[in-house]
């Protein structure tokens, strides 16, 4: 038996579901990329929300290109459970806020037309780093495939921005309000990163349609946190042995869960400081926190781990060798690179991350983590590689991890999930061991403009490269 609207008659008292009728639900929030951590993070928010009497904030979910997630959800209903797994329990509820998904590749425009809709009043994003099509030093990917196509009058489109501008433009002519567009991708600084892509974007094609969503929208900055591993069919098979009927939508997360959001808003907002979230006037404190001590603890495990032929981030958090480098990485290096942050204790902070890596009933894969390296260590590493540099100090717990990223994108190796991979493989085929790291973090190097590594830290790579 399948999850579905029907399903919920009489489901295990153990699970919790929602506690409002969906079919009286307007929708008001369009979700661009309905991946697995968008649903077990803002639109459980949001589903607790409307839970708690918020309404009309039933989610429209936008799959850019692949059909997978709606085949996944439609055939329910649009209903999913998330389970939260700690160390010794876990729990499950049903989450009814989404109430319908549209595949962009299939109905482009359906999409436009849900972010068109008038009840329409935010939009959020999980599309992944590379979903932001950002150049290396900043800005939009002016040469990216996907951006150029959207720049046409296709109107098939590939890009956030292609919708954006198509839904955006379409609000404008019918002379309805702007929208609250949020970013919920770990990103630096994602709110004003998204805002000057999408402008340089409009710039290109209708440099009026900037104007009015830079005088009647609103980008407010966020930062997010919960750890969500990948689904696993095991998981599912176990899920459904326990409740009697089968979801292949369900996500599977950690206890935890944080999200700051910068009170910014165009017009109305989900009720969801009432249920956890925190509106505040400046994100960046909380931002940098997270990306400097969590993430870059996170990718240095990835890569650490998988060299020592770990598979999940709990095995790795447990080897003596690894363990070490991770609480120095964030104790010694990240944690002094950061302003204060009320109520904020770093050694607090840290030990936390290390019980949260530590949980083995999340399964979480090296492998996931170390996908798109080159778009994660640029926010995760360097800044605290710069800060560091600044006071005359080395960095040694992340120059190991920057060395093992750097054997990890190494051609003829593991398989490399990055959309750089050609570029850091001619890289290191043109460099070698000797001279790549100085071809990615060099004066002239990929990276030189994030952080360039002085004469010591250069050769404190290349000795890990050459199996010094």
């Amino acid at each position: 038996m399948r999850l579905a609207p029907e399903t919920l008659a009489s489901p295990p008292a153990s699970v919790g579901r929602f506690a409002y009728d969906r079919e009286a639900q307007e929708i008001g929030i369009v979700h661009l990329g309905m991946g697995a951590f968008y649903r077990a993070h803002a639109a459980r928010y949001t589903d607790l929300a409307m839970s708690a009497g918020d309404r009309d904030w039933g989610i429209c979910g936008v799959s850019l290109r692949s059909r997978g997630v709606r085949d996944q959800l439609m055939p329910q209903g649009g209903l999913y459970s998330v389970t939260r797994r700690g160390a010794e329990n876990e729990t499950t509820s049903i989450v009814g806020a989404v109430r319908s998904v549209i595949v962009g590749s299939e109905e482009p425009r359906g999409v436009v037309a849900a972010l068109a809709g008038p009840s329409t009043r935010v939009v959020t994003l999980t599309v992944t780093e590379k979903g932001y099509h950002t150049a290396i030093g900043g800005g939009l990917a002016l040469d990216s495939p996907d951006v150029v196509h959207d720049l046409s009058s296709a109107l098939q489109k590939r890009t956030i921005y292609g919708y954006l501008a198509e839904g955006l433009a379409q609000r404008r002519t019918s002379g309805l309000s702007g929208l609250t567009i949020i970013s919920c991708d770990n990103l630096a600084d994602n709110g004003p990163r998204l805002a000057a892509c999408l402008a340089q974007f409009l710039d290109l094609g209708d440099a009026s349609l900037r104007r009015w969503v830079e005088a009647e929208c609103a980008i407010p900055a966020t930062m997010v946190d919960r750890i969500v591993p990948a689904t696993v069919t095991e998981q599912i098979d176990r899920l459904e042995a326990r409740l009697g009927f089968r979801d292949e939508a369900a996500v599977f997360t950690e206890p935890f869960s944080q999200w700051v959001i910068e009170d910014n808003f165009a017009g109305a907002r989900p009720q969801w400081d009432a249920v956890g979230t925190q509106f505040v006037a400046d994100v960046k404190p909380y931002e940098d926190a997270k990306l400097r001590m969590l993430n870059g603890a996170h990718s240095a495990l990835a890569y650490l781990g998988l060299r020592r032929g770990h598979t999940y981030v709990h095995e790795a958090v447990a080897d003596a060798q690894i363990a070490p480098l991770v609480s120095r990485l964030m104790l010694d290096e990240a944690a002094p690179s950061l302003p204060a942050v009320a109520g904020l204790d770093p050694r607090a902070y840290a030990a936390a991350l290390l019980e949260r890596f530590a949980n083995p009933a999340l399964g979480h894969r090296l492998e996931q983590i170390a996908m798109d390296g080159s778009q994660k260590i640029p926010q995760r590493w360097l800044p605290t590689l710069r800060y560091h540099q600044q006071q005359g100090e080395q960095c040694p717990a992340i120059l190991e991890a920057l060395a093992a990223w750097i054997l990890h994108v190494r051609p003829g190796g593991t398989s490399v999930a990055d959309p750089l991979e050609h570029t850091l493989a001619e890289i290191w085929r043109k460099a070698g061991p000797a001279g790549v790291v100085r071809g990615l973090f060099g004066p002239s190097g990929l990276f030189g403009n994030d952080w360039t590594a002085t004469p010591a830290d250069l050769a404190f790579i290349e000795l890990r490269l050459t199996g010094g």
